[in-house]
């Protein structure tokens, strides 16, 4: 990693319809979570028209030398990993190269024949074999029927602990490895049935690696790093960049704040066995806002096309059945209150009612967002994308949803 991209204020906001004064009230608010312990420190970026137009570091990187949060700090984005992993998929998808009415076990034999969860103990479950393929596109949408260990929902999840997938992946496992083990467990459900967050899109990495010939860090440094500028992103932080990095912080849910995380970062200076396309990624605040713009252009930036503008289209419309909400076609995820009103695409998640979600923004924003507190959505109707990060591993969600209110009372032109 090498900085070259800057992140800085480029419009001054009244030039593009926000208020000074009132994006005010945003700073306040983030001060507080670091006044109260909930954050150590915190980036905001708010871009308009393309033009940054508001940047907000707040409190500290790493409290304990006491560095505080820089633009060029760089944080452990965790599940803003799938963004990307999705938009590879999509790139080879544009290429003919895979389909996604693709069966997975095209690409990934162990997946040919499956097997779905009916009842009983995570040790001796009780199961059938499933009545359809899994698609590509159930791996896309999250409507597989995998899941993650981490979720303590149920035997499945429990069948994936056992197996040693919590949260950080065994070491003896690569990419490959991984998904024969997954595709070894009982699904929690016939693909297409539910939706239900997973190891979809880890899956879908190795689909990507599978069809292009190359490893998930040399696709995206080749094909989506390299053209967007993204200079500062991959699955590995070297020793002279370390310092920039954040410290990784977990929610003690007995204070109410963040403490040191007691596990280890599998963020270091070699590149991990794992490829973990669901959640393996570093960046900063000017690499993701970049990712960003080209979601917000339909595909292309600075006249480097990634995707075409339809292909976008597609990825951000709302897949699920009858045009169904989160909460309404999906497995709760977590005690996470930021789904409602909210749909789900090709790696993205739409907003698909306002009025659910009880939100500021309109119909066509998306959003996704990452375990350790970082977050993002896209607003073409604004013409505005939104960057946060924090790194509070599992904190509450509350956060980011009071942000956006604040963000959108400060719009108060065009």
């Amino acid at each position: 990693m090498a900085t070259t991209t800057a992140l800085a204020t480029e419009v001054a906001p009244e030039e593009v319809g926000l208020d000074p004064r009132r994006l005010a009230r945003l700073d306040a608010y983030l001060d507080g979570f670091v006044a109260n312990g909930r954050h150590k420190g915190s980036l905001l970026v708010v871009t308009r028209g393309g033009r940054i137009a508001h940047v907000s570091h707040r409190g500290q990187r790493d409290a304990e030398p006491g560095l505080p949060v820089e633009p060029d700090t760089i944080w452990r984005i965790y599940s803003m990993t799938k963004p990307v992993t999705s938009v590879a998929a999509m790139m080879l998808y544009e290429e003919g190269a895979l389909s996604l009415f693709d069966p997975v076990a095209k690409f990934i034999p162990s997946f040919e024949d499956l097997r779905v969860y009916r009842h009983g103990m995570a040790a001796a479950p009780v199961t059938v074999r499933a009545a359809q393929p899994m698609l590509v596109w159930h791996l896309l949408t999250h409507t597989s029927g995998l899941t993650y260990g981490f979720q303590q929902a149920n035997a499945v999840d429990e069948a994936y602990r056992a197996a040693g997938f919590f949260l950080d992946p065994p070491p003896e496992h690569d990419l490959a490895s991984a998904c024969d083990v997954w595709a070894g467990l009982p699904l929690l459900f016939e693909p297409g049935a539910e939706w239900n967050y997973s190891v979809s899109t880890d899956v879908v990495g190795r689909i990507v690696e599978v069809v292009s010939g190359q490893s998930l860090a040399d696709f995206f440094a080749e094909r989506i790093f390299e053209p967007l500028g993204m200079t500062d992103t991959g699955f590995s932080v070297s020793d002279a960049d370390r310092p920039r990095m954040t410290a990784l912080y977990a929610h003690d849910a007995a204070s109410a704040t963040a403490v040191p995380y007691p596990g280890v970062d599998v963020i270091s200076a070699q590149r991990p066995k794992l490829l973990a396309g669901g959640h393996g990624l570093a960046s900063t605040a000017a690499d993701y806002h970049r990712f960003t713009q080209m979601l917000l252009r339909r595909g292309e930036l600075d006249g480097r096309r990634l995707l075409a503008p339809r292909t976008v289209d597609l990825m951000t419309a709302n897949h699920l059945p009858g045009n169904a909400t989160l909460t309404e076609f999906g497995r709760p995820l977590l005690d996470l209150a930021c789904n409602e009103g909210y749909g789900f695409g090709l790696g993205l998640s739409p907003l698909v009612d306002p009025i659910a979600a009880k939100t500021l923004s309109v119909a066509g924003e998306y959003r996704w967002e990452g375990a350790a507190g970082t977050a993002f959505w896209v607003d073409p109707a604004a013409d505005m994308t939104v960057l946060f990060f924090t790194q509070v591993l599992f904190g509450s969600d509350d956060a980011w949803i009071g942000m956006r209110p604040l963000v959108y009372q400060a719009l108060v032109g065009g």
